[in-house]
């Protein structure tokens, strides 16, 4: 038998902005899917509002946005929204007050009488994000929702996710694209091979001393190139007509900047380098795959 997922255990906190983050096939859609009751485990507890999935009072209160959303190419957002609303139970009058303020701050308010096979790929998401906020939900869960968007359409994006925390919403989001979830999240959970490998706030995981110093020089002479690589912990690279240097341990750049001076060279940068979310997903993906030998 084939595990998609196993030994996860994980809780998203009312208000926060939670981001669930693993490589291609790492169990992310499969452990959303069990979150929704739309697969079940095979051991374990999966609850919402510390009910169990199957409770259709808990699924009511979350709304979801799938990675690849069936949305009728020839309906229009409205229409849509009003389905969804029928979907939930919603009566008329409150279908219509909904669909109305939903798609205005989604920013479809002004095409919401377009039929969506006339949308781009980026005005798709924001009504496949519109659906979900039908119902006023507590809960959104949303997969994948930068994937094949252009820089623009991931920045809209995020301002929505930032919009519904202020509205009071819970975020709960998959992605790989970790610049996004750096600057959204309030706390992570990382997944390799169907594992947890990493949770808890970004302050708490990721080490935030100084790793590096980064050092930009011009006008480089080869007795300073020479000089340089005679010190230990400093490692040398070219761009263009610079020296970018790489100083392990923050004592050392102060003899870097000193031969620089000497060497009558210009320094244009020098900059602390701590570990980015980048670095930490690279380091666990490397764990797991070392585990594995």
């Amino acid at each position: 038998m084939v595990e998609a997922v196993r030994g996860i255990s994980f809780e998203v906190r009312k208000g926060e902005i939670f981001g669930f983050l693993g490589p291609n096939g790492a169990g992310k859609t499969t452990t959303i899917k069990t979150l929704l009751g739309l697969i079940f485990p095979t051991r374990g507890e999966v609850r919402l509002f510390g009910l169990p999935v199957t409770e259709p009072s808990a699924r009511r209160r979350v709304g979801f946005l799938p990675e690849n959303p069936y949305l009728y190419q020839y309906l229009t957002p409205r229409e849509i929204m009003d389905l969804c609303g029928r979907l939930v139970g919603m009566p008329g009058h409150e279908r219509e007050i909904q669909t109305k303020e939903i798609l205005r701050r989604v920013g479809l308010g002004s095409v919401m009488d377009r039929p969506l096979r006339r949308f781009s790929k980026g005005m798709l998401q924001r009504a496949g994000l519109a659906q979900a906020l039908m119902g006023d939900p507590e809960l959104l869960i949303l997969d994948e929702p930068m994937t094949g968007l252009d820089p623009i359409g991931r920045k809209e994006v995020r301002d929505l996710i930032l919009e519904e925390r202020t509205q009071g919403r819970t975020v709960m989001f998959s992605s790989h694209i970790l610049s996004d979830v750096e600057m959204l999240c309030d706390r992570v959970a990382i997944v390799n091979r169907g594992e947890l490998t990493a949770y808890g706030s970004l302050d708490q995981l990721l080490r935030r001393e100084i790793r590096a110093v980064e050092v930009e020089l011009s006008r480089v002479d080869e007795a300073l190139v020479s000089a340089l690589g005679a010190l230990a912990g400093v490692k040398q690279g070219k761009l263009h007509d610079k020296v970018l240097l790489s100083v392990e341990g923050e004592d050392r750049v102060g003899e870097v900047l000193a031969l620089a001076v000497a060497h009558q060279a210009r320094v244009h940068s020098v900059t602390p380098r701590r570990e980015t979310l980048e670095d930490l997903f690279v380091r666990n993906a490397i764990g797991a795959a070392a585990a594995d030998r």
